[in-house]
């Protein structure tokens, strides 16, 4: 056993100096820095020695901030010149502790350690725990200076050894107290209120606990931090898990400003810039957020990793260094000393009992977070001695195996270098397998309880509760879909709503296409199937290919009537409303659209009634009728107001808006525009965001305003690498136009034409070929257009409206109606 105490921490030079008047005013670094006005981490450096000859300025700052004058000050002005000096130091009104480290990440932990052991009220004992190497020693030892000042009896350290007795360790925290017995210590210390440190416990936690309790029962002032692997156990001990540094998520943007939010990252390049003084290359930082990722966000394994810079780049040190095995050892350790991320893992893997190394197991296929819920559902039938859940998730805290962080409910996480272990011990056990199935059984079941609120009101938090398990639904997914069919379509057969909103229709499709191929499906669940079905109608309609699913969105109506179910039938008939408008059956669209008006309403659904008007709207706007489109979404903004949807209210503002601008008032379009607005960014709904900018833009453009309309411009354009946008390209034409740069004008308004063309809505390329018709000089492209625009209107039904009538001129109206 190892004491860090009293005359062992003598040090001389400008360092011990320093350090001493710095005590004596019992001012910590951070005070003493800015009473100096100076940096915290100069104060640091020249304490530690770092640097021998300060700046006279710098020493004259920090002599005033020492209340220094006479003799004293000119004493410590020759110390820091580099002069010898016979002056005793002045005395600390305590025993000393290892001097702190620098700490990153931790200031959160640090803060709310010092206010609960700085307290009169707070807990007698304080134990740190957490994995080997995640730093419980450099905090203890931080917190523990930090409060200092509220011990007038003294703050020690000791360090527990290996076979140590109770006895032994109480001789030695007597010993750096400056007592020869622990018996000595009441007398010692008479009522004044004292810290020690004990560090390492679970080299000798018998022996800890005993110590610990003998002392704290006889001397009632005193209190202690503890480090180790696991808690000591004693009644009056608050446990504080230690977790890893946070790491930067998968889905973080390879920027350097992105990562180094993550405090991991911050300590990695605070120690590489000690080796290494040239900034990262572009093509460092996704590995370096790969690294510290591997590395678990253990500061250890990354202190370890970043000092490998010296010689090697990022990209080098992740393909060495970065396989989670990386050996947690020091220049000059001893072989004896190496410890690895695996074996640290197992030496607190070993701690469990059976029973909770089982369920571990389980937990071990999670590959993100997770929720109680879906932790008991994993963990059942495992042999945890008859404990619940909640005191398992405890002792794998305690032992620093589980990540808890935030307050929402997927908030559970194993370390990436426990979960490897875990899932390896979970392989040679042969269980891997039952818990892969169990873990895809419990995410069917979530996404299907999810599933129900991804609609009106609830949409936003149902997809947010979706994104917090994204990477375990792809896991569950792909697993399912080979060994158990039945649940992988139960997963997919949820998630068209949430693939969807966040723009994932391509791969959704081809999850549904493949699972209802599948012959082993035949016999699924046929709500699921019907379901599926009107899950890929919705998702094909999305990118242009809804005439593809009629026939599986014909067949889900028929398998809804059978099994009773209004809502799918509702669901179907809207569905396939949208999907024959694709194909021009727009008398078939109308038929779909009141037939879900005529079920809601019988049903007394009134937020599908909303839906229903909402859809059936756009008939009207075809046939040229908008007093009645006006009326329609006045309606679905009443009905959508009684059932609290103000996605729906905003939804029939965005159409309102266009339809006021399709009536030449373009005032009120952009008035009614910018009240939509709001609600559609905090839905994140992209598609109707970009029509309703457009209409702004148009608005604004109609209306003269045209450096306003070009700022909404600016914000529609995408990528040059992007295919061409029907929304940029019509605001820009309209911006042509008022700028009377007619070729200009043209040219946007063919390439909408041509981006607008296959939507769902053939009403976007009357306008864009009005335009293009109204705008171009080239009379062979104006012929064309001509005649394009003809067959669309004969093929959907469209009527032209007044204000498109007045743009294309008498004579090339009655060749359009004519066709």
């Amino acid at each position: 056993m190892s004491a860090d105490g009293g005359a062992a921490q003598r040090s001389s030079g400008f360092a011990a100096v320093l350090r001493r008047h710095r005590l004596r005013v019992k001012l910590t670094q951070e005070e003493l820095a800015a009473n100096a006005a100076i940096g915290v981490r100069t104060v640091r450096d020249l304490e530690r020695g770092r640097a021998n000859r300060p700046q006279r300025t710098t020493v004259e700052l920090l002599a005033a901030a020492l209340g220094l004058a006479g003799a004293d000050r000119d004493t410590f002005l020759a110390a820091a010149r580099g002069q010898p000096t016979d002056e005793p130091l002045p005395p600390t009104p305590f025993q000393q502790i290892p001097p702190s480290v620098e700490l990153i990440g931790r200031d959160d932990d640090v803060a709310e350690l010092v206010a609960r052991l700085a307290d009169p009220d707070g807990p007698r004992g304080v134990t740190l725990v957490g994995i080997a190497g995640v730093g419980k020693t450099s905090v203890g030892l931080t917190v523990s200076h930090r409060v200092a000042t509220a011990y007038p009896g003294g703050v020690a350290g000791v360090v527990i050894t290996e076979g140590s007795s109770a006895g032994e360790v109480l001789s030695v925290i007597a010993a750096v107290f400056g007592v020869g017995r622990a018996d000595d210590l009441l007398g010692h210390f008479a009522g004044r209120a004292s810290l020690v440190f004990v560090d390492a416990v679970e080299r000798a936690p018998e022996a800890a606990a005993e110590a610990l309790g003998r002392l704290l029962e006889r001397l009632p002032t005193m209190r202690f931090v503890a480090t180790g692997r696991h808690p000591v156990g004693l009644p009056v001990e608050r446990v504080w898990p230690l977790a890893p540094l946070v790491a930067p998520p998968p889905d973080t943007p390879n920027t350097i400003t992105a990562i180094s939010a993550y405090s991991s990252v911050g300590l990695f390049l605070e120690r590489l810039g000690r080796v290494r003084h040239t900034e990262l290359e572009p093509d460092e930082i996704a590995p370096l957020a790969t690294l510290v990722r591997r590395l678990g966000g253990i500061p250890l394994a990354i202190e370890l990793a970043a000092a490998r810079g010296r010689v090697l780049t990022i990209p080098e040190i992740l393909d060495r260094y970065g396989d989670r095995v990386l050996d947690l050892d020091r220049p000059g350790s001893s072989p004896a000393s190496v410890v690895s991320l695996r074996e640290a893992v197992a030496a607190s893997y070993r701690l469990l009992n059976p029973g909770e190394q089982h369920a571990l197991r389980r937990l071990a296929v999670f590959r993100h977070r997770w929720s109680l819920m879906l932790a008991e559902q994993l963990t059942e039938g495992t042999q945890t001695d008859g404990a619940d859940v909640v005191h398992l998730l405890d002792r794998l805290l305690e032992l620093g195996l589980l990540n808890v962080r935030g307050r929402r409910t997927f908030r559970f996480r194993l370390l990436d270098v426990v979960r490897d272990y875990a899932t390896e011990r979970a392989a040679g056990a042969g269980e891997l397998v039952d818990a892969r199935h169990r873990h895809a059984r419990a995410f069917a079941d979530l996404a299907q309880q999810i599933a129900a609120d991804l609609i009106g009101t609830g949409l936003t938090d149902a997809a947010g509760r979706l994104d917090d398990v994204a990477s375990d639904l792809g896991t569950a997914l792909a697993f399912a879909a080979n060994e158990d069919p039945h649940t992988a379509l139960r997963i997919a057969a949820a998630l068209p709503r949430w693939w969807r909103f966040r723009g994932r229709d391509m791969s959704g499709r081809q999850w549904l296409r493949r699972l209802l191929a599948d012959p082993r499906t035949a016999d699924a669940d046929p709500a699921v199937r019907a379901w599926a079905k009107i899950g890929l109608a919705q998702l094909a309609l999305e990118h242009g290919a809804g005439a593809e699913e009629i026939e599986s969105a014909t067949a889900a109506v028929a398998d809804f009537e059978r099994l009773g179910s209004v809502t799918g039938q509702l669901a179907a008939h809207t569905q396939l409303a949208s999907l024959w408008m694709t194909t021009g059956g727009f008398s078939e669209a109308r038929r779909h659209g009141e037939a879900a008006l005529a079920l809601a309403r019988v049903s007394d659904r009134i937020r599908d009634m909303a839906v229903a008007e909402n859809n059936l709207t756009w008939h009207e706007i075809r046939e040229g009728d908008l007093p009645a489109a006006r009326r329609r979404l006045m309606a679905v903004d009443e009905l959508a107001g009684r059932c609290g949807e103000e996605r729906l209210r905003a939804v029939a503002l965005t159409n309102l808006a266009e339809v006021a601008r399709l009536d030449g008032r373009p005032a009120e379009a952009e008035r009614l525009g910018r009240s939509a607005m709001p609600e559609l960014e905090q839905v994140g709904d992209p598609n109707h965001r970009r029509r309703l900018l457009a209409t702004i833009g148009l608005a604004m453009a109609e209306s003269g305003r045209v450096q306003e309309a070009v700022e909404i411009l600016e914000r529609l354009r995408l990528p040059d690498d992007q295919p061409p946008d029907g929304p940029a390209a019509v605001v820009e034409a309209a911006v042509a136009l008022r700028r009377g740069e007619q070729k200009r004008a043209a040219e946007c308004f063919a390439r909408a034409a041509e981006a607008y063309d296959g939507a769902h809505d053939p009403r976007d390329v009357v306008e864009a070929l009005v335009g293009l018709i109204a705008s171009t000089p080239n009379q062979e492209e104006q012929a064309t257009a001509v005649r394009r625009l003809a067959e669309l209107c004969r093929t959907g039904g469209i009527t032209l409206l007044p204000r498109e009538r007045d743009r294309l001129g008498p004579q090339i109206s009655v060749q359009v109606l004519d066709g």
